[in-house]
């Protein structure tokens, strides 16, 4: 079985800071994608940022130029560095890992998982 579990949320003033990171751990081989999702209240779950293994990014545009992801040598741990946080980023932030493989086998099958989410809170 393969656990993500995520740290590092909390409470933030307006223009702040917080550093999320997430463990992938269990029975992997490799991981080809890992990033962070995030879901207000009432709103639908969005995408914040990820990662590929060849370090290829995405970002969401509400995110970019404040919020940086990055990945370890590993391939198994993700950090989302946010910075400038604004109230319209408080949501729960999810991690997820997609393109997940248990076995060396070419020919076995990928999974993709989720974390159980942290809350990111912005306010005065």
């Amino acid at each position: 079985q393969v656990q993500l579990v995520e740290s590092g949320g909390g409470l933030v003033q307006p223009g702040g800071s917080l550093r999320l990171s997430c463990v992938a751990s269990g029975t992997i081989f490799s991981i080809y994608t890992m990033g962070w999702y995030r879901q207000a209240p009432g709103k639908q779950r969005e995408l914040v940022a990820d990662i590929t293994l060849g370090s290829n990014t995405v970002y969401a545009d509400s995110v970019k130029g404040r919020f940086t992801i990055s990945r370890n040598s590993g391939g198994f741990t993700v950090n989302l560095q946010m910075n400038s946080l604004k109230s319209e980023d408080t949501a729960v932030y999810y991690c997820y890992a997609d393109g997940v493989r248990i076995s060396a086998d070419p020919y076995s099958s990928d999974y993709n998982f989720w974390g159980q989410g942290t809350q990111v809170t912005v306010s005065s």
